[in-house]
């Protein structure tokens, strides 16, 4: 997993913080979004208010580390991955509960949990 600026090089906002590298870790988080977990998270925020308060304080917790690297105003209040109203980027959200730890994205979380082992073959190189 890497973390980008919020600025490219070019003066480009950018507002994606962290990115899985890993291509197995990547493809295992492809086959799920093509399973239709993305569409079913969604529905699930519309329907569990505990879960969309705690989705808003990931979109919140990204924001704020994200600001820590820099200001950039063209994307201030903007995350990634759909936060905090919708899931669009398991990616980012997998990327995010891995650079943060447990207990921050609960979607990024459960994105996790629903792989299977993808490191038993070792580390990404």
């Amino acid at each position: 997993m890497v973390e980008t600026e919020p600025r490219l090089p070019d003066g480009t906002p950018f507002p994606t913080t962290y990115y899985v590298t890993c291509p197995r870790l990547a493809a295992a988080i492809g086959t799920l979004e093509s399973s239709g977990l993305m569409k079913d998270m969604t529905d699930r925020l519309a329907d569990d208010p505990e879960l969309a308060e705690a989705y808003q304080g990931a979109h919140e917790a990204y924001l704020a580390h994200r600001e820590s690297i820099e200001h950039v105003e063209e994307i201030s209040g903007i995350s990634a991955g759909g936060m905090p109203t919708r899931v669009k980027c398991l990616h980012v959200l997998a990327g995010h509960s891995l650079a943060a730890g447990r207990g921050v994205n609960p979607l990024g979380d459960e994105t996790l949990d629903a792989l299977e082992d993808w490191g038993r073959r070792g580390p990404c190189v």
